[in-house]
């Protein structure tokens, strides 16, 4: 089983930066992503982010093109989210999740974190 915790959230204002971590624990099977969801209240769970494990290739979706950027340590099984020029509208909870799909969808990512609040403040 595969178990995954994020870290790294906190309250920043519009314009600053976070950097997000996800460890992964447990059995790990390959190939197969790991990707960064959120939800705000209210809406329903986007994508943002994720990175296939074996070559390192990355896809985002267009909201957050060209401020965040995606990474992996394969030696610690950990995944992390750059987070820059922050908006407002980026406040949510982001989730860690892991797929063996190439797909944008979650509910075809099997794996979740528990989530981390990240607040930007205009």
């Amino acid at each position: 089983q595969v178990q995954l915790v994020e870290s790294g959230g906190g309250v920043v204002q519009a314009g600053g930066s976070l950097r997000l971590s996800c460890a992964a624990s447990g059995r790990t099977f390959s190939p197969y992503r790991m990707g960064w969801f959120r939800q705000a209240p209210g809406k329903e769970r986007e994508f943002v982010a994720y990175i296939r494990w074996s070559d390192g290739s990355t896809y985002f979706t267009d909201s957050v093109k060209g401020r965040f950027t995606i990474s992996r340590d394969n030696a610690k099984n950990t995944v992390h989210l750059q987070m820059n020029n922050l908006k407002p509208e980026d406040t949510a909870v982001y989730y860690c999740a892991s797929t063996n799909r190439a797909t944008t969808m979650a509910h075809l990512y099997n794996y979740w974190g528990q989530g981390t609040q990240v607040t930007v403040s205009s």
